[in-house]
């Protein structure tokens, strides 16, 4: 199984793709919560294009080497958010789902610290076989699991020192 290279376009690309397909759902939310770090950039693009308020989970499952070892998961204690709740339909987004140990531990959590969740949907934008979690909407479909190199993995390994200005 080779790695799957993704460019800065190709990215951008499939982010749209994903609000495609969710505004085609026409389902309708009251906010977006996204995993940090790899959501990030997805909740931010989403909250700019659906107009919604978005809310930072923080979380993290992978480390070691250039953080491709799976471990065990942590979830920050708080959501950063600048409303004063949720609302009852949220909108869950990652930038993949691997194992599905995220998506799952997050939507736990959230259901008891958030006021009544009537509705929470999943969005992603690379979903693999090997996960035990099947999200709601998703751009592609990796039968294979192969890792994903994002544009922005590069900065995993440089320094401030590294960058020539």
């Amino acid at each position: 199984m080779a790695d799957l290279d993704v460019s800065w376009e190709e990215y951008h690309r499939h982010i749209e793709t994903l609000a495609v397909k969710i505004y085609q759902s026409q389902w309708q939310f009251d906010h977006i919560v996204c995993i940090a770090k790899g959501g990030l950039r997805v909740g931010d693009i989403l909250s700019r294009l659906f107009d919604v308020p978005l809310a930072i989970a923080a979380a993290a499952s992978y480390g070691g080497e250039d953080n491709r070892s799976r471990q065990q998961i942590k979830i920050g204690q708080h959501l950063a958010m600048t409303k004063d709740s949720l609302g009852s339909r949220i909108l869950l987004v990652d930038d993949l789902v691997d194992s599905g140990v995220s998506l799952q531990e997050v939507t736990q959590w959230l259901q008891g610290y958030a006021s009544p969740i009537q509705e929470l949907r999943t969005a992603v934008i690379w979903y693999k076989s090997c996960s035990q979690f099947q999200p709601d909407y998703y751009v592609q479909y990796l039968p294979d699991n192969p890792w994903i190199r994002q544009p922005f993995e590069r900065y995993e390994t440089l320094t401030p020192h590294d960058l020539n200005l």
